[in-house]
């Protein structure tokens, strides 16, 4: 849904529909990219976490699908422009040359970004379902919003321990002074 665009909402059940539609994209966008960052990635650790994610994501999309079903609704995909966004940043990074370790944080990074977008849209829409009393829902979003942060704390652990400490640093100097 475009920030700006026309969508019509007239109670918080239709928000709670395009949100999940909105995400479902998200998700099904997200299968066909991970595979690429996976085989971009240059350290291990850091190529079976986009492995791990993808197959989470697998059930991210399954938990969308019952959500779908307990609405009584077929799925259905609304773009989702952020994640659309985020998967061409990602994309840059892999396409990018230079050092792999480098490489490597800049894969992280763009995965990060993914899922703190992912993270807002999951507590969103879990909020929304139990507003709603949409309880198994809920606890479904629950579960994914909890393994989209762990993926998040995976990423960081990587960064922490491994490639960022692998990554060359160039002196940084500085050419600007503030008053």
């Amino acid at each position: 849904m475009g920030l700006f665009g026309t969508t019509h909402f007239d109670d918080l059940n239709d928000l709670f529909v395009q949100q999940i539609e909105d995400l479902y994209d998200a998700e099904n966008r997200l299968l066909d990219a991970l595979p690429k960052m996976r085989d971009a990635a240059h350290s291990p650790e850091l190529k079976a976490a986009f492995e791990n994610h993808w197959e989470e994501t697998r059930q991210h999309a399954q938990r969308l699908n019952n959500i779908f079903r307990q609405l009584g609704r077929d799925p259905q995909r609304e773009t989702c422009a952020a994640m659309k966004g985020l998967i061409k940043e990602g994309q840059d990074m892999i396409n990018a040359t230079g050092n792999p370790d480098v490489k490597d944080a800049a894969l992280i990074a763009a995965g990060q970004r993914v899922e703190h977008y992912e993270m807002a849209g999951y507590g969103t829409v879990r909020t929304l379902a139990r507003r709603l009393g949409l309880v198994e829902a809920a606890s479904l979003l629950e579960r994914t919003l909890d393994e989209e942060g762990s993926a998040n704390e995976k990423l960081t652990q990587i960064a922490e321990t491994s490639v960022n400490a692998a990554a060359p640093v160039a002196a940084v100097t500085a050419t600007t002074t503030f008053a």
